[in-house]
């Protein structure tokens, strides 16, 4: 048996260390299980205290990709066995993979996240966090959940709305397929650099200056890479996102879901990407359109620990009363791509199953000691 993450430290030039966790499960593109979750939170937490590490460093296994997601598969299989009931072993994987992503928000050291390869779902709310985030030429990161019956999870609300003009709304709807340019113009990325550099560049890590200030290091950290960035950037792809924004911004405009449903459905387009992105929208979950509407209409003022709060009641909705049990055996158990959604279209959804939707199952809520400076 190979361990689901493997840690290993590297000394620096100066006598620190950084610490380098790999996701290894290549053969599912390192899709995050519970056991990989509690893992990687309980050694952030030790490299957190421990003075000696400068800088963390995420990635994983392989060349494919980060991480696809979560071990959504695992969750159907719970949820399937307790129709309209909550799911212990969905809210216990919910609860431990948001308590990881806001260590990562919270963290304070460096942590360099490779995001090369496939990104998506919950290795997306790993990268979301992290302080300096390298994205290359082979990046693909979506938030694909509207196929599934979920919703843009893992801190979805905060960094979809604060993102540029109506992307937010436009990425949430339609589960659109970043790449790197993309990523980085709607701020999930900080650099974009060449997938080659992967091993140099983390050899390069352990011969920088490091500091015992942690603010210092970032600034280190921050410069360095620019000057990698400068090197690489004229050979990258550009940003379909940031070249089409006028055109993203109409369509996702007004105040209404249902109206942009209509603008969406009436488009006629032969762009590939707006193409793809309406037959995604169309053949989505209604149930999570009006979540993800919820989000970056009613949302955008919650801090992060009230996201993550919010999230949870969601998701665990989501297995209970929604869309998730049909959503992940069309796509992932059956792969027949006919899901049977709870409602016909946008309009059928009634007010009564999202105020549900919205409602905490806890007397005392699962996170609620979130702080911004612990998790």
């Amino acid at each position: 048996m190979t361990a689901p993450v493997l840690f290993t430290t590297r000394p620096t030039d100066n006598g620190r260390q950084i610490g380098v966790a790999t996701l290894n499960s290549e053969k599912s593109l390192n899709a995050l299980s519970l056991e990989m979750v509690d893992q990687l939170h309980a050694q952030l937490l030790q490299w957190q205290a421990d003075e000696q590490i400068a800088c963390v460093w995420l990635q994983g296994a392989g060349e494919k990709a980060f991480c696809a997601g979560g071990d959504i598969r695992a969750m159907h299989q719970a949820a399937s066995e307790r129709p309209g009931e909550r799911t212990p072993e969905v809210e216990a994987f919910f609860t431990r993979e948001y308590r990881l992503d806001h260590l990562i928000h919270r963290f304070g050291k460096p942590i360099v996240l490779w995001g090369s390869g496939i990104v998506m779902g919950g290795g997306l709310g790993l990268m979301a966090g992290a302080s300096h985030r390298l994205v290359t030429e082979t990046s693909r990161v979506a938030m694909p959940e509207i196929t599934i019956g979920l919703y843009p999870d893992v801190g979805g609300t905060w960094f979809l709305n604060r993102m540029p003009g109506h992307c937010g709304r436009f990425l949430g709807l339609t589960g659109y397929s970043m790449n790197g340019a993309d990523v980085r113009y709607v701020g999930l990325a900080d650099h974009l650099v060449a997938s080659e550099r992967r091993d140099s560049l983390l050899t390069a890590l352990t011969t920088l200056s490091w500091h015992e200030d942690p603010r210092a290091n970032h600034d280190l950290l921050s410069g360095y890479l620019r000057g990698i960035e400068e090197q690489d950037l004229p050979a990258m792809p550009h940003s379909t996102l940031h070249e089409a924004q006028g055109q993203i911004d109409e369509l996702m405009a007004g105040s209404s879901l249902a109206l942009i449903a209509e603008r969406i459905a009436a488009l006629n387009s032969e762009e590939k990407w707006l193409v793809r992105a309406r037959k995604s929208f169309l053949a989505g979950s209604p149930i999570t359109a009006h979540l993800v509407w919820h989000q970056l209409t009613q949302c955008a003022e919650l801090s992060l620990e009230q996201v993550f709060q919010q999230e949870l009641i969601w998701s665990v909705r989501c297995a209970e009363l929604g869309d998730f049990v049909e959503g992940v055996r069309a796509l992932l158990i059956d792969k027949d791509g006919q899901p049977q959604w709870r409602c016909a279209d946008i309009a059928s959804v009634p007010e009564r199953l999202m105020a549900q939707m919205f409602t905490s199952p806890w007397e005392e809520h699962p996170l609620a000691d979130l702080t911004e400076t612990q998790s």
